[in-house]
């Protein structure tokens, strides 16, 4: 019987262990803070972040596309400057060819008057003039065609956007 009385005494000594074993855990449960509270405040804390975060997402794409229109309408525009540019280029030198022709052709009116004021008629001189004067013509239409192209390249993207808010 020593046995059972010592087996038994082993048990009553191991369920004495678990009783305060639980006791201490009932005891522990008590001192740990619920942190469930804590957990929702930061999953709210989380969403409001990833929420901004999306905000701002979204504001930079705009932004984005603002600039990117803006660079857009200014290289639209800096590509009219160079087209007015060449064309203002080429009106200033057909300018000067009508000067030159100008020059020429009162050069070439004096000599005639002065052969006639002599009574000389000399028909080199008059061929001279009606050459100079032909030139005189050819170079002020050429500049007037210029001046014209000049005009339109700034009068077709105003009209164009005329068109567009229309």
């Amino acid at each position: 019987m020593s046995d059972i009385e010592y087996l038994q005494g082993r048990i009553l000594a191991a369920l004495e262990r678990a009783s305060r074993g639980v006791d201490k855990l009932a005891l522990a449960k008590d001192d740990v803070p619920d942190l469930s509270q804590e957990l929702e405040a930061e999953r709210q804390a989380n969403a409001q972040l990833t929420e901004r975060v999306k905000n701002l997402n979204d504001r930079l794409e705009s932004e984005t596309a603002n600039l990117q229109s803006r660079l857009s309408d200014a290289e639209a525009a800096l590509a009219q400057v160079s087209v007015t540019e060449t064309q203002m280029a080429k009106l200033d030198t057909e300018l000067q060819q009508v000067r030159r022709a100008n020059t020429q052709l009162a050069e070439a009116c004096a000599a005639l008057r002065d052969a006639n004021a002599q009574g000389v008629g000399d028909p080199t001189l008059i061929n001279q003039s009606v050459v100079a004067e032909l030139d005189a013509l050819r170079a002020a239409r050429s500049a007037d065609v210029a001046e014209a192209n000049a005009i339109l390249s700034v009068l077709t993207p105003l009209v164009s956007s005329a068109k567009e808010k229309i």
